[in-house]
């Protein structure tokens, strides 16, 4: 116990000095968690030898992916089922492309330029075409743009690509048994019932019993992640699902989602964050940086020629365009599941993985950091002066559209 103490404490160190350069820089807390993920991680196995971090304790794995799931769940109640409705061309267009055009181009880059195996090479484009959720969420509640259809369209779009990895990492991987048909039957289920069953149980006890929307969440999240991961699956899938069709009942309770919002991106995300850079093996990639540059690049270009032409089509103005683009073109929580499902079923070795990984994680930083340095389209950011809660509705929580 004293140990995990210790190793949450470090984390925790971590994760403040991450949200003070954040500040200073400017930068998305995320994607400075990331970095600061890898140089920690660099700087102990250097001194103190591999896994002296302790990226692989089994409590802090499991902070990390309720961390994700969370991240994902908020991520899906952010969407607004009207603005989804109208814009149901564009999600699905921008999203099918922003998925085919990596798969197909880091596939053939693996196989064709460096000599992967074709399964490793497929298993390289699946885990390359992902957008990351996570990181484009955790920039448009800083930026604002959750708030705005603009942000929900990518919202929505980046869901429609992460959908396509998931679905061609199972059928290409994945073994398809009774208990893919039981994972399905089951969620089936439990999405049908769930609006109805949380606006009974919000009737019932909300207001009077502490969070029990929040336990009822997390309940429902961590169940169909356990059943979800029992079936060969992935937790975050269910996850947005979820959050989608909770998004009018989230609507309805901005203090509950700020609540939430607040346990997630103050005490778990971090621990998501800077394990995904602590997993990046800095003397695999300094062995072979021509694979890293090359994946990275498959990845890069094949994301902006594909999506760019699309995205122009539903967005005229130029910065508008290429924020998109550069949103969509990020990569992080898939990409690092999918890369490990590879390396764990032995479809890629530990080195390629290590190329992934850096590969998804460079992804994650490198475009949202061009984006938010030189597109931000800011015209589209209307912030009135908002009224402030009552003392009461603020008790026990940190208003993050304030930081």
């Amino acid at each position: 116990m004293v140990e995990a103490f210790q190793f949450a404490a470090l984390w925790l160190a971590l994760a403040v000095a991450a949200t003070a350069l954040s500040r200073h820089l400017r930068v998305s807390g995320a994607l400075v968690e990331i970095c600061v993920g890898i140089t920690a991680a660099a700087i102990a196995n250097r001194f103190f030898g591999e896994g002296s971090l302790g990226a692989g304790q089994d409590w802090l794995r499991f902070l990390a992916s309720i961390g994700a799931v969370l991240l994902t769940f908020l991520a899906g109640a952010e969407l607004d089922p009207q603005v989804m409705r109208a814009k149901v061309k564009e999600v699905s267009l921008v999203g099918l492309v922003g998925f085919a055009a990596p798969f197909l181009g880091c596939a053939a880059v693996a196989h064709w330029v460096f000599s992967w195996d074709l399964r490793a090479s497929l298993l390289a484009g699946v885990a390359l075409s992902t957008t990351s959720m996570a990181v484009v969420y955790a920039v448009m509640l800083e930026t604002g743009f959750n708030r705005t259809e603009f942000g929900k369209g990518i919202l929505g779009a980046c869901f429609v690509n992460d959908l396509g990895t998931v679905l061609a990492l199972g059928l290409l991987f994945a073994p398809f048994t009774y208990r893919t048909i039981i994972f399905v039957v089951v969620s089936a289920g439990v999405f049908f019932a769930l609006p109805t069953l949380t606006r009974w149980l919000t009737g019932l006890y909300g207001n009077r019993t502490a969070a029990v929307r929040t336990k009822w969440v997390l309940l429902v999240l961590t169940g169909l992640g356990a059943l979800a991961l029992w079936s060969g699956s992935e937790a975050v899938l269910p996850a947005y699902i979820a959050g989608m069709l909770l998004a009018g009942n989230a609507a309805k309770d901005h203090h509950w989602v700020r609540r939430l919002r607040t346990l997630t991106v103050g005490f778990l995300t971090p621990f998501y964050f800077i394990r995904a850079g602590s997993l990046v093996s800095l003397p695999a990639l300094a062995s072979a940086p021509l694979v890293f540059l090359g994946m990275f690049a498959a990845k890069t270009v094949s994301k902006i020629f594909g999506l760019f032409p699309v995205i122009s089509v539903f967005r005229r103005e130029a910065n508008e365009r290429w924020y998109y683009t550069l949103m969509m073109s990020t990569g992080l929580t898939f990409g690092t599941i999918s890369a490990l499902y590879g390396l764990s079923h032995g479809i890629i070795t530990a080195a390629q993985y290590s190329f992934l990984v850096a590969v998804v994680i460079a992804s994650a930083v490198i475009p949202t950091l061009i984006a938010g340095a030189a597109f931000v389209p800011r015209h589209l950011l209307h912030r009135p002066a908002k009224p402030r809660p009552t003392a009461p509705a603020l008790l026990g929580e940190e208003d993050l559209d304030s930081e």
